[in-house]
């Protein structure tokens, strides 16, 4: 067993936030659907830099899939996570049933319009909807002063962000750098789903990304090209099945045609049934 405290009821966390904040401690915050590793628990760090205690919840978060989606299969490794979380030096662990955070009669929906519409939010409908709906649920209970997103999931990250700001959620959302293996890929839960060749050939995604940083950097401008560039670079794979390939603006999501400021490229991509995703920001 560890140490670190395992908090099940959101009277469970109120109870010891309230105790951190009569010290006068700031609390950061780090949400997650467990399956943890290094990118991850560099979130945590990135919290432990801004706050004094920090708490993890693990939550596999039913409302944020679709029906043909991995729920079910979504790797659960609740022991092996909370010795991680200890190691990372995280204050506490809110893991919560189903029922604790969606009770009976919960009715509620969070919808951020305008940014959900294009990328994963075309292919995921809903999903947004949950990932919105559970952070705010989150927020509620634990109350922080921080909480810490990967920019991985860039539109993700653009969503909780309007949210906060249109809700007048008293959080400073801190956006932490995506965490890479030696060979580039993105550090992700589902990169377990891989086989020993997908893996192998989805080192490609960031070989991508870094053809049209490369592009920028010599000066092209207009997006299609980078696509298109990008694209066949990808395709190289055998195993890779490109989903989407846009660049947007970042912080409305919506595609352009001429970088004349910073913009995001982002990808999905199948490798046999395991989606993958991953982005890069362009600056002219």
């Amino acid at each position: 067993m560890t140490g670190i405290p395992v908090l099940r009821t959101s009277d469970n966390v109120r109870t010891l936030v309230d105790s951190w904040r009569g010290a006068g401690m700031r609390v950061g915050f780090v949400p997650t659907m467990g399956a943890l590793h290094q990118g991850h628990l560099s979130l945590v760090s990135a919290a432990l830099e801004q706050t004094d205690r920090v708490i993890v919840s693990i939550f596999v978060n039913p409302s944020q899939f679709g029906p043909e989606e991995d729920l079910d299969s979504y790797p659960r490794t609740f022991t092996r996570d909370l010795m991680k979380l200890e190691e990372a030096g995280a204050h506490g662990v809110f893991f919560p049933s189903e029922t604790e955070i969606y009770p009976d009669g919960f009715s509620t929906s969070v919808h951020v319009s305008g940014l959900t519409e294009n990328l994963c939010g075309k292919y995921r409908p809903g999903h947004f909807n949950g990932v919105a709906t559970v952070c705010a649920v989150l927020f509620g209970i634990v109350h922080p002063d921080v909480a810490v997103f990967g920019r991985k999931d860039a539109q993700q990250l653009a969503v909780i962000r309007r949210m906060v700001k249109d809700l007048r959620l008293d959080v400073d959302i801190l956006a932490a750098d995506i965490f890479r293996e030696p060979d580039g890929l993105a550090m992700s839960s589902r990169n377990s789903y891989l086989s020993p060749d997908e893996r192998k050939q989805a080192a490609v995604i960031f070989g991508g990304l870094s053809k049209a940083v490369e592009m920028v950097s010599k000066g092209e401008r207009h997006t299609e090209p980078i696509c298109i560039a990008v694209r066949e670079f990808i395709s190289r794979a055998a195993l890779a099945e490109i989903q989407y390939l846009e660049i947007v603006d970042i912080n409305t999501m919506k595609p352009v045609d001429m970088l004349t400021t910073p913009g995001l490229l982002a990808i999905a991509v199948y490798f046999g049934k395991t989606r993958l995703i991953d982005n890069v920001i362009l600056k002219p």
